[in-house]
């Protein structure tokens, strides 16, 4: 009986404390895409992903049924760092839905805007609305709606402390008429948090020393976004603790509010017993803390195994090629600074084409045939090879019946329509593609078979090609894996070597771009056709990871475009809508929702950029 009566005070307080307004809600997932071409259109950085932001205690004053309740100690504001937009989760402060959206675009049109961060951050946000009122005159009217709107829901200066009032009395004005405040009064408490400003002191994660070797793995395969997976907690980095045993305690537990425990975590292993419940207590935590265990010698040996020896390895062709790549916080491109080693399978015995996919290549050679380059008469041509006996017999007719020869050509003309056109395909070969992209087929199966399918089609029209993969362990060594040179056959050794590709180790995208494409721009063709195929981001151990690694891989797409190419990427990563628009532009990818389509969509795709 106490325990039912417990419940039900809780959900009386707990209701009667709740200021929000379930039923205007607006989540981020419904406004997520609008959201992001509204930030790039204001002209956002591009390179910026869309997140959401998580709960950070403000320390202010809160109303006793707050307090009563245990609630309202967080509050989810809008920051952006050099990586990611960071939104709230879902925004119910105003009794109108469209109140509600309008603050979601507010936010976003704030984030787009260029402000002096050493300043203050009253005076930052003052900036950043001048800023936008003055490029978007428009957002004015919605300005002042939501303004007017907030201050009826913020405490009153009069029911406040002095040192608080005076605070909330600046907060006010700024608002009001933005560039009025030059400084934000000392109070003994925080003052209010204002959802229509950016985070006053965001959350960042500390930076501490990586370890050789450290970088987030290859993700293994695409999960569908939800709710629940664009909401982010508060991280950071810290040294070992010494009490790895855990500790005696000499009193009562229950007397303190809240107390940690350190867990160990072996970050490979996927499948824990207890998975879902570790996620519910992180949801609970204020902030994550990860450490390295430098004893973890597990996933060192997993590693360790992950590298062939020489013999069993690919053979090596040449001594490597030094290229360079971009650091997108100094803006240069690093000149010699990674080492491409470019390879051949060893054992890729020649072999004809697997028998499930023989029916499927007739028909797209078949198909194909019809862009192959074909002979074709002009008729009634004032020259030709030969003469033309229909423009002949109409001559004669009209000048026997003495309306005159005219001036109509009498020969046939024969002319040559040619494919003027070359294509280089990168496969992205990384870690990621030993996943299942359904329940029987591999996504490197998946590739295999496009590339079979994709060099049967093309043998079909004529058209030069050649066939390279992919896949990188540090800057120091790139893997460029040669399938089919410009200058080689399409037949059972090219065959042999799709079929010996296998899951590598992570996916230096810029440095095989730039590899692709000077092999690409050597081609005499007036059409050149850079081709990439993968599952995924930009990624390796070190540093490229994040921005780093997508930045320098829009430079090597910039550079690929000003040699005269045409990258285009096919990918079948569900989550390319957040990163492909700003690598290649919003017409220069396609995404494959289906994996195992992807064999049959890759050639018609290409006749469809190449008719």
């Amino acid at each position: 009986m106490e325990e039912h009566v417990g419940k039900l005070w809780h959900k009386l307080v707990t209701r009667a404390a709740n200021r929000r307004h379930a039923e205007a809600v607006v989540s981020l997932d419904e406004i997520g895409k609008t959201a992001g071409v509204f930030f790039r259109a204001l002209g956002g950085d591009g390179g910026l992903n869309l997140s959401a932001a998580p709960s950070t205690r403000h320390g202010a004053r809160r109303r006793w049924l707050e307090r009563l309740a245990a609630s309202g100690e967080k509050v989810e504001l809008c920051w952006r760092d050099g990586e990611t937009l960071r939104l709230p989760e879902r925004i119910d402060l105003f009794a109108e839905r469209s109140l509600n959206r309008d603050l979601y675009l507010w936010l976003v049109a704030l984030s787009a805007a260029e402000i002096d961060e050493s300043q203050p951050w009253i005076v930052r946000n003052q900036q950043a609305t001048q800023q936008t009122l003055q490029r978007f005159p428009g957002l004015k009217t919605r300005y002042q709606r939501l303004v007017e709107a907030f201050l009826k829901l913020r405490r009153l200066p009069t029911i406040l402390p002095e040192d608080e009032a005076a605070q909330e009395h600046a907060i006010r004005a700024a608002l009001l008429k933005p560039g009025s405040v030059d400084d934000l009064p000392s109070a003994r408490r925080p003052f209010q948090p204002v959802p229509l400003w950016l985070h006053p002191n965001p959350p960042l994660a500390k930076t501490g020393k990586t370890a050789a070797g450290e970088g987030a793995p290859e993700r293994e395969s695409a999960s569908k976004e939800t709710a629940q997976s664009r909401r982010k907690l508060v991280a950071e980095r810290e040294e070992m603790p010494d009490g790895k045993d855990g500790f005696l305690m000499l009193f009562r537990a229950e007397s303190l509010f809240s107390w940690t425990e350190y867990i160990k975590v072996n970050r490979p292993q996927d499948e824990e017993e207890h998975a879902d419940n570790a996620a519910r207590a992180a949801e609970d935590m204020d902030s994550l803390t990860v450490a390295r265990d430098a004893q973890t010698s597990a996933a060192r040996l997993r590693f360790d195994l992950d590298l062939p020896a020489a013999a069993e390895d690919d053979a090596v062709l040449g001594e490597g090629i030094s290229l360079p790549e971009w650091d997108w916080k100094k803006r240069v491109l690093q000149p010699d600074y990674c080492r491409l080693q470019e390879m051949v399978a060893r054992q890729a015995a020649p072999c004809e084409l697997p028998q499930p996919l023989r029916r499927t290549a007739r028909r797209l050679r078949s198909q194909f045939q019809a862009l192959a380059p074909t002979k074709q008469w002009l008729r009634m041509q004032p020259e030709g090879e030969e003469i033309d006996l229909d423009a002949w017999l109409l001559h004669e007719t009209d000048r026997l019946a003495g309306l005159g020869g005219g001036e109509r050509g009498l020969y046939r003309a024969h002319i040559d329509r040619q494919r003027d056109l070359a294509c280089l395909l990168l496969a992205d070969l990384s870690l990621s593609t030993d996943a299942y992209a359904s329940n029987d087929a591999r996504v490197i199966d998946v590739i295999r078979d496009s590339l079979f399918l994709f060099s049967e089609a093309l043998s079909a029209t004529g058209d030069r090609f050649a066939l390279y993969g992919f896949s990188s362990l540090k800057r120091s060594h790139v893997r460029f894996h040669r399938l089919k040179s410009f200058d080689e056959r399409y037949d059972g050794q090219t065959r042999g070597r799709i079929t010996a590709i296998k899951p590598g180790y992570y996916t230096r995208m810029g440095a095989a771009i730039r590899q692709g494409s000077k092999l690409l721009a050597e081609q005499p063709n007036s059409q050149r056709l850079l081709l990439l195929l993968t599952d995924g981001k930009p990624n390796d151990l070190d540093r490229y990871e994040g921005r780093y690694g997508i930045e320098d891989t829009r430079e090597a797409i910039r550079e690929a475009r000003a040699l005269g190419l045409r990258p285009f990427c096919v990918t079948i990563d569900r989550e390319a809508n957040d990163y492909l628009p700003h690598l290649f532009g919003p017409s220069g990818y396609a995404l494959i929702r289906k994996p195992e389509d992807l064999p049959k969509e890759l050639p018609l795709l290409y006749a469809q950029m190449t008719h």
